[in-house]
């Protein structure tokens, strides 16, 4: 005890001074300790990068983010801030490997374009180079708005393209309707890659989407007497061009727009012809005029403003089609279906494919087929006036 007791004096007194001595020391360390800390943020050996072809560095954004970035020859400087430093060292990895593959793709503008913004921007870039200003595809570009717009084209998916197409066909919008919607879609972002330079990380995805199944095109044709009531209805008509319109529409296969939009600087009666500069496909075409055609336009007079037809409302030939339909007793006729009696009715005269499709302006042989529907019972007259032919 006395030993003890006489060590306490010399004990107490080095002990103030080797507590001061150790805090500074402590204090010391723990500066260079978190020095250290932030300086292996910058340095990717200290997270596990290995020193053959490291490229990415990390830096503190303020007390909660850390910024990854990574340097490449060839591709700048590419850098994203995290959260925390296990989904930096994620990304980092993933990244530098996609770069090493030379399949990286950047998404920097993709993330900061919404699906909204390159819907607009085609709208009002392509549109106006379309039939009619694009009028019947901005409707399509308003549904495409409305259920995907939010959403930027990074993160734009096929999930959501495919939500999208169910969700509008339960709602009752025909399959083809939205076909066409998906197939503008698919238009707008190959022109973000192709055009815009905006490259997509998860590609085109439209195209890894299946389309709605068609249902069986329309196949009605006029019957027995339904054209001569269907013309005579229409001269009884208040209208009185609604029944020349329906003869140029049998005569020609036109489409009602480019009926509606005719002008007589594009007719030439002297070759009995009929120019349609803008068409739903984009390409322009000529149409030769039959006898019953040429005599319609030569009794039309010519008004001032150079139209053929008074109405240009879009829906002035509709709504006057199907009065006439309604006082003539015809049920379940559309005036495109007027459309489809023409091709078949060229087939009838003799005309060959190439012919027809000259005519109609259809772009494919399957959507030609479509719009022909040739009645068996005339197939089977043709069959046997060849047959008589040959054994005569």
């Amino acid at each position: 005890m006395a030993g003890l007791t006489g060590l306490e004096p010399a004990t107490s007194g080095v002990t103030g001074q080797q507590e001061s001595n150790t805090t500074y020391c402590f204090i010391a360390v723990l500066k260079k300790t978190i020095y250290y800390m932030d300086q292996s943020w910058t340095t990717p050996n200290k997270i596990g990068l290995t020193n053959e072809g490291k490229m990415a560095t990390f830096d503190k954004r303020g007390p909660y983010q850390i910024r990854a970035r990574i340097r490449k020859r060839g591709h700048g400087v590419i850098t994203k801030t995290f959260n925390n430093m296990s989904d930096a060292r994620a990304w980092a990895l993933e990244v530098e490997a996609a770069l090493n593959r030379d399949d990286y793709i950047p998404a920097t503008a993709a993330r900061a374009t919404t699906v909204r913004e390159a819907l607009n921007r085609y709208r009002d870039e392509i549109f106006p180079r379309l039939a009619a200003g694009g009028e019947f595809e901005k409707a399509r570009v308003q549904r495409l708005i409305e259920a995907l717009g939010d959403l930027s084209l990074s993160a734009l998916d096929t999930a959501h393209v495919a939500q999208y197409r169910d969700k509008q066909l339960k709602a009752g919008l025909a399959a083809q309707t939205v076909k066409h919607d998906l197939g503008l879609l698919n238009r707008v972002l190959k022109c973000c890659v192709m055009d815009w330079g905006i490259p997509l990380p998860r590609g085109i995805v439209t195209a890894q989407v299946r389309k709605p199944a068609l249902p069986n095109g329309r196949d009605r044709r006029l019957v027995e007497d339904e054209e001569e009531r269907l013309l005579a209805a229409a001269e009884a008509s208040r209208s009185q061009e609604i029944g020349p319109i329906i003869v140029i529409a049998l005569e020609t296969g036109a489409r009602r727009g480019e009926i509606q939009n005719m002008t007589w600087k594009h007719i030439n009666l002297a070759a009995g012809t009929w120019h349609i500069p803008i068409t739903k496909t984009g390409v322009p075409r000529t149409v030769p005029l039959t006898n019953r055609a040429m005599e319609i336009l030569q009794a039309r007079p010519h008004r001032i403003d150079g139209r053929v037809w008074s109405t240009q409302r879009r829906d002035g030939i509709t709504q006057a089609f199907t009065r006439v339909c309604r006082r003539a007793g015809i049920e379940n006729l559309r005036f495109h279906d007027l459309r489809h009696e023409a091709t078949s009715r060229f087939f009838e005269r003799g005309l060959n494919m190439m012919e027809v499709a000259a005519i109609t302006g259809h772009k494919s042989l399957s959507m030609l087929k479509r719009y022909t529907h040739l009645r068996a019972e005339d197939l089977a007259v043709k069959l046997r006036a060849m047959r008589q032919s040959q054994s005569a």
